[in-house]
């Protein structure tokens, strides 16, 4: 998986101005009743690629939102962080329970006005437990379950449960 870098010292007055705009769509949404058509309005708005019959539950927090597609009949419960520079890909049927933090993105040890990005992948029918925390690169297979408070750095195979930090795997699913 190929490493995208990002100078943030060096942004074309385009990206900050697009960078803006989500963040004043973010704090509109966080600050709209749940279940009215504003909502729904401000959710596609903050997250054009968003399937049927999902679920986002504010506070959140969003840094790239354009970076992230969602699937249908996904739930995202309140307190979700994702810095999605590198890229977010939420599949069909996810669970993601309150206070995950998706992380796509890392700072540069030499130059930390750099950020280094790499895509995180969230497959089909998986559920991430409350307060997890999805490290860049990491892809969490299908069907597999993450612990609360675990901290994945690695990818997660398919039909697994895993927990801890760094995030082991526990044992398989049937």
């Amino acid at each position: 998986m190929e490493e995208k870098r990002i100078d943030c010292a060096n942004q074309s007055d385009e990206e900050l101005a697009r960078a803006a705009e989500l963040s004043r769509q973010v704090f509109r949404l966080n600050h709209t009743m749940p279940g009215t058509d504003e909502y729904d309005r401000l959710l596609h708005e903050v997250f054009p690629v968003m399937g049927d019959g999902t679920r986002v539950q504010t506070p959140l927090t969003v840094v790239r939102a354009h970076e992230v597609s969602i699937g249908s009949r996904v739930i995202i419960m309140p307190g979700c962080l994702m810095m999605a520079a590198g890229g977010i890909m939420i599949d069909d049927d996810v669970q993601i329970a309150a206070n995950v933090q998706l992380i796509s993105n890392n700072h540069d040890l030499e130059n930390r006005m750099v950020i280094t990005c790499k895509p995180v992948h969230i497959c089909r029918r998986a559920w991430i437990g409350a307060g997890a925390t999805i490290l860049p690169g990491v892809t969490v297979g299908e069907n597999s379950v993450v612990g609360a408070a675990s901290v994945v750095t690695h990818d997660v195979p398919p039909d697994c449960i895993v927990a801890g930090n760094p995030a082991r795997i526990i044992r398989k699913i049937k």
